[in-house]
């Protein structure tokens, strides 16, 4: 792959098959990933890369016949040394040279292979420097590396760019830890390269610099450098998710302590004030985990770009990838929940959305098809959107398929297009009759649903005939800890997310109606909204089922509203949100539930689902 690269730059990249040769570095750096994940494994790296291999040179000989050979020239040499040294000096070409510099370069601990970093130095010094020598000279040697790391990297050239053009380049080195440079006398370096080409015991002798005040400065730069280095602190994620467990658990605490019963009643103006005080520096506490778990979605993004370059590829279609909102942060182990998910969206909106280039001319559509990938924060979630502009879900044959499964547990007349489209994230339910390398093998869309579930989100399809389909998974900015409103039916204590709370209000009579379906509405400022009863809904036994003698909260999801009817409410709290037990998980399927959490005085209240409670209330 070097030899092709190297091919590119010194002959004539225009006439190159650009998609052919990223077919070819991508083969080569998948074999390479696997061999170390192999290594990684404890096994053997006993992959072959002949093949490889030759579609490589095969290419580097089609590409530019003269420079094939001479890289095929540089194989046949046993010293690797000489290899290297050999391209170096056909690579290297004449200078004006108006100015002589030392530079001195110090790669930070732990960078490994310092020789050939410092080979990637010359290398990209080569067309703006002339009469460049090094200590030490041989860098192909492994033993090279320990020389650099106690006494440097150094390096003596002419050039006709002035200081600061250097050192522009010379700072742009990876794991750089300083950096000295110093301007000397044309003469003093040909004293330097005619003395011997100093022997590497020349890199660990004692010269002292010339005292120039830009060299001083410069020295001063590369400390700074080195300090920025270190503002990052690597961290294993295992101690973050103890951390954060602490932190929930101290939210927990302090709601003990502030919220305890036997403070009712009694006036303790500085218990209140330090009790503010503490509750003030739990939340910054809190906010500022939070912020260090929080990760942009920018690398599971553009993983994707490879997935639908290949698909391209395999099923002789053409598309292109637009991504929007990179940028949007998440936590860290919501990250992990979605990729999987994300890619199957993807696959899906390529293999069955997107058309043949044929079938895109014939129906008036531009000929590549567009695969949006856009994420945006809603509150305390996040939308992440895969949309296609391809032939969208076919709503007759979903039917068909749902009829066949026994999947239809409703009068299909009653079922709006949503919940048609919705039944393809049924377990089992495929569309696709012919099987490929990405669909057709009754592994579908219930395994994006079951993921994002896992985290407390939900996934919506919508769809057009003609137009494409548009699929948006709703998860949480964060797992651990949100801001709620508890709330009393019964004796039973529910919390809402206040993110979701429009209004919360005591209605007067007259006010509520059943509509001709049997559903309960109130009308508030001239809009109708739906009412659900908790104690009905969950089947509570509670002595208030007066609308004016409990509360109503107004709560919003995906743009639609339901209000719901409580007896009181509690009061307002952070919650640490805890997964509810897996028995009522898996075997009571009970609707509208996000999770459990502890309160104050040791009762355990539900976090209820408002998304889950606005599409499934009427279901009963």
């Amino acid at each position: 792959m070097e030899d092709l690269f190297y091919c590119l730059r010194n002959g004539s990249p225009e006439n190159a098959d650009s998609s052919y040769i990223s077919d070819l570095v991508f083969e080569g750096v998948d074999f390479i990933k696997e061999e170390i994940l192999k290594i990684k494994g404890r096994s053997s790296a006993d992959g072959d890369p002949a093949e490889i291999i030759r579609k490589l040179s095969v290419y580097i000989d089609e590409l530019q016949n003269g420079i094939h050979k001479a890289v095929s020239g540089l194989k046949d040499e046993t010293d690797t040394g000489s290899i290297f040294h050999n391209m170096y000096q056909r690579e290297t070409r004449q200078i004006s040279s108006k100015y002589a510099y030392k530079a001195i370069l110090h790669f930070e601990e732990g960078c490994e292979m310092e020789n050939i970093r410092a080979f990637s130095v010359v290398h990209n010094l080569k067309d703006i420097t002339s009469d460049i020598f090094h200590i030490p000279e041989d860098l192909i040697s492994d033993d090279r590396s320990e020389d650099i790391k106690k006494n440097g990297f150094q390096l003596f050239f002419t050039s006709d760019l002035d200081y600061g053009k250097i050192q522009e380049v010379l700072l742009q080195t990876i794991f750089l830890r300083e950096l000295i440079l110093e301007e000397i006398e044309i003469e003093e370096l040909k004293r330097v390269s005619e003395s011997g080409k100093k022997t590497d015991q020349a890199a660990s002798s004692e010269e002292k610099p010339v005292d120039y005040d830009e060299p001083k400065t410069k020295k001063e730069k590369g400390s700074q450098l080195s300090s920025s280095h270190q503002n990052i602190l690597s961290v294993d994620v295992v101690k973050l998710d103890r951390l954060m467990d602490l932190v929930g658990e101290m939210v927990i605490a302090e709601a003990m302590v502030i919220q305890n019963p036997d403070l009712d009643g009694m006036e303790l103006p500085g218990f209140q004030k330090a009790a503010q005080r503490l509750d003030k520096i739990t939340k910054e506490i809190q906010d500022m985990v939070m912020s260090i778990r929080m990760v942009s979605l920018t690398a599971t993004f553009q993983k994707m770009n490879r997935i639908v370059r290949d698909m391209c590829k395999k099923l002789d279609k053409e598309a292109k990838l637009v991504i929007i909102g990179e940028e949007t942060e998440v936590d860290k182990n919501v990250i992990e929940h979605i990729s999987d998910p994300l890619m199957h969206l993807v696959r899906n909106a390529l293999d069955h959305g997107i058309e043949s280039v044929q079938e895109r001319e014939k129906a008036g559509k531009p000929r590549y098809g567009t695969i949006i990938l856009e994420a945006k924060s809603a509150g305390s979630d996040v939308l992440i959107t895969v949309r296609d502009d391809g032939k969208g879900l076919d709503r007759n044959k979903i039917l068909e398929k749902a009829r066949e499964k026994g999947l239809i547990i409703k009068s299909e007349s009653e079922m709006t297009d949503r919940e048609i489209y919705n039944l393809i994230l049924l377990p089992g339910f495929s569309t696709k009759d012919n099987v490929t390398e990405y669909s057709g093998r009754g592994v579908g869309m219930d395994v994006v649903t079951r993921n994002i579930e896992t985290i407390g989100g939900s996934v919506i399809v919508d769809s057009a005939a003609g137009s494409g389909t548009s699929i948006t998974m709703k998860i949480p900015l964060t797992l651990a800890i949100v801001d709620g409103m508890n709330i009393k039916v019964g004796k039973s204590l529910f919390t809402l997310p206040t993110i979701s709370i429009k209004e919360s209000f005591r209605p007067k009579a007259g006010d509520t109606f059943t509509d001709p379906e049997g559903n309960e509405m109130i009308m508030v400022r001239g809009n109708c909204y739906p009412i659900l009863r908790l104690h009905q809904y969950y089947n509570i036994v509670t002595n208030v089922t007066d609308f004016t003698e409990g509360i109503i909260i107004m709560v919003e999801h995906d743009e639609k509203t339901l209000c719901i009817f409580a007896d009181e409410l509690v009061g307002q709290q952070q919650i640490v949100v805890k997964s509810l037990p897996r028995y009522i998980r898996d075997f009571k399927k009970t609707k509208g539930l996000a999770g459990c959490t502890l309160l104050g005085d040791g009762n355990i209240s539900l976090i209820l689902d408002i998304g889950g409670l606005i599409y499934g209330w009427n279901d009963g």
